[in-house]
């Protein structure tokens, strides 16, 4: 390799981390102070650099929002995915789903931060489209899996799908609220204790007679 490719490697390899630093600060800052409220200067000034820096790598908030989120939900489905192609009995999968959805929220806090908060606003622009569309296949992905856990007999029939899918939603999701990488407990133990209060509930079993 000759030493001209070797420099453009490095030069490509070092922009890449950059961009990907600057990203982090900029979800980080979306998160915590609402889309609506960030501009560029403000990213540019949680990152250290001046304003029209950040433009180098990024021509508006509107392309950084875009490429944390679509990143977010490529990984997501990518690993929702790999689960459904397992082809595992509803239970398992439905105890897979919520491990990869803690995953994600160790991965990702920030963006499923903005997610959460910003999707219906941001929606309404076209470029974020896939919001919605990303939403719809949740639902419908969680719903199937709970019709076929009642049809395999793992699930209870009496309850309403939708509710019990809403359920589930909101009490994961709503965890990147509080989340930290690296407490007390992983995001594996956390959706194991998720599974064992949303699948056997916190009632002490009743002691032998």
């Amino acid at each position: 390799m000759s030493p001209r490719r070797r420099d453009a490697e490095g030069t490509a390899a070092a922009r890449a981390e950059r961009r990907a630093e600057l990203l982090a600060t900029a979800a980080e800052v979306f998160a915590s102070q609402g889309y609506a409220a960030t501009t560029v200067r403000k990213v540019a000034d949680a990152a250290g650099i001046l304003g029209g820096s950040l433009y180098y790598h990024f021509d508006s908030k509107e392309s950084m929002a875009d490429e944390i989120l679509s990143t977010f939900l490529d990984e997501l489905w990518a690993a929702y995915d790999r689960v459904v192609a397992a082809e595992l009995p509803a239970r398992e999968t439905l105890e897979a789903f919520v491990v990869e959805s803690f995953r994600s929220i160790d991965r990702h806090r920030p963006a499923v931060v903005i997610y959460q908060n910003e999707s219906k606003h941001l929606a309404i622009s076209e470029r974020f489209h896939y919001l919605l569309d990303s939403q719809r296949r949740f639902e419908e992905m969680w719903t199937a899996l709970l019709d076929r856990g009642v049809e395999e007999g793992a699930f209870r029939p009496d309850l309403d799908r939708v509710l019990v899918y809403r359920f589930i939603r909101d009490t994961v999701w709503v965890a990147a609220n509080w989340y930290q990488h690296g407490g007390r407990l992983s995001a594996e133990e956390i959706a194991k204790q998720y599974l064992a209060m949303v699948l056997e509930g916190i009632q002490a079993s009743p002691p032998p007679a």
